[in-house]
């Protein structure tokens, strides 16, 4: 088969493929957008597990009628000017991808409208082929539909699980930035109902109330601050009395950002060492700040793993803020008291003597003093 061109749709569903694996990719680069943009209220709402519609409504600054047509097209992004800008990257996205692969595999509509205009604007994208702008009355911010995901993908439509499965991923992505940013009000709607609530106070207690209920977040104790020479790591987690049979109640976060790293799982997992039973996770989240060029967050498609400069030094505080924030908020357990030991000697001759009767040492010989010479008178 000789070497060809692909073409622009056939180019825009392979990248679609490599950033928008399932509904909650598209709602982690819809928020994450949003957070960019400087919002302070975000409101996401699906319906049929994200594959009927996803809704992302935001507050923040907005885009100008003239931006819609190049926000969806690839590669074009108002967080970087060039590859030297990731060194100092301090935003969410930077890759200029999401839009365009969403748009690819979708019916799209982006309504935006910045705080100067008296009016937004919309822009309709179906599959990939974009419509013209039109004005259209709303409030500052910005509100993105998606209708149909990957309606003309079958293959990878047909991978999706149930719509249950589907929400439970939504509803995780949604509570690690929620976590990651207790500053920003976040509600999660499931088909008309409020699944996921956070009042935007700032405070992480609020924000923990909201993701994992009251009674659970009264159990989620604050990391005692580690600053270990660049690295420092702040957060909040669970007591042993409140662990999971699962992993997917804990969450990492690396300068704000919610990754997923085995390494750090495992640091924490071993400062719960003793203290959970086999099969039982940790819950809450770790936080971990360093010099944005201290880490690579350009290593993955969807930016879900980085790569540290030093990964054993983060490990490393992240294991000593865990441990000594257990040890100081559990009782100290006294070594129980020993009354019998089963290696006592004549446990031992007991069970000798049942086992094989010749191996038991014959008892010592008592010898008698010798009784003291009379002499004949």
């Amino acid at each position: 088969m000789p070497i060809v061109r692909l073409d622009e749709a056939t180019v825009r569903r392979i990248a679609a493929g490599e950033v928008v694996e399932r509904p909650a990719s598209v709602v982690k680069e819809l928020v994450e957008n949003a957070l960019d943009a400087g919002a302070r209220a975000i409101r996401v709402e699906i319906a049929a597990g994200g594959r009927e519609l996803i809704r992302v409504k935001d507050d923040g600054c907005g885009m100008l009628p003239e931006e819609l047509p190049l926000a969806v097209e690839r590669h074009t992004t108002s967080k970087l000017r060039d590859f030297a800008d990731l060194a100092r990257l301090t935003t969410y996205g930077f890759r200029g991808e999401a839009l365009a692969a969403i748009s690819a595999v979708s019916d799209f509509e982006i309504a935006s409208r910045p705080p100067a205009s008296g009016h937004g604007a919309r822009l309709r994208v179906r599959f990939g082929k974009p419509g013209r702008v039109e004005p259209v009355g709303m409030s500052v911010g910005t509100i993105v539909t998606v209708r149909d995901l990957f309606a003309t993908v079958p293959a990878r439509r047909r991978f999706l699980r149930q719509d249950a499965t589907e929400t439970a991923y939504i509803q995780r992505v949604l509570a690690a930035l929620a976590l990651a940013r207790p500053d920003v009000r976040v509600e999660f709607v499931v088909d008309g109902r409020t699944a996921l609530a956070t009042p935007g106070s700032g405070r992480l207690v609020d924000a923990l109330a909201g993701v994992y209920g009251a009674e659970t977040a009264a159990s989620i104790v604050s990391l005692e601050p580690i600053e270990s020479g660049e690295i420092a790591v702040h957060g909040a987690i669970g007591l042993p009395a409140v662990a999971r049979a699962n992993r997917q109640s804990l969450f990492l976060l690396v300068n704000g950002r919610w990754i997923e790293s085995r390494t750090l799982v495992a640091a924490i997992e071993q400062a719960y060492h003793t203290l959970l039973m086999v099969g039982r996770y940790p819950i809450g989240v770790v936080a971990v700040s360093l010099p944005p060029d201290r880490v690579d967050v350009n290593v993955h498609p969807t930016k879900r793993e980085v790569r540290f400069a030093d990964e054993r030094a983060v490990a490393a505080a992240v294991h000593e803020a865990v441990r000594r924030t257990l040890l100081s908020h559990l009782p100290a357990q006294p070594p129980p008291a020993v009354t019998f030991s089963p290696l006592e000697p004549p446990v031992i001759q007991r069970r000798l003597l049942v086992a094989d009767p010749s191996r038991v040492p014959p008892p010592p010989r008592v010898i008698s003093p010798a009784a003291p010479e009379t002499g004949e008178a």
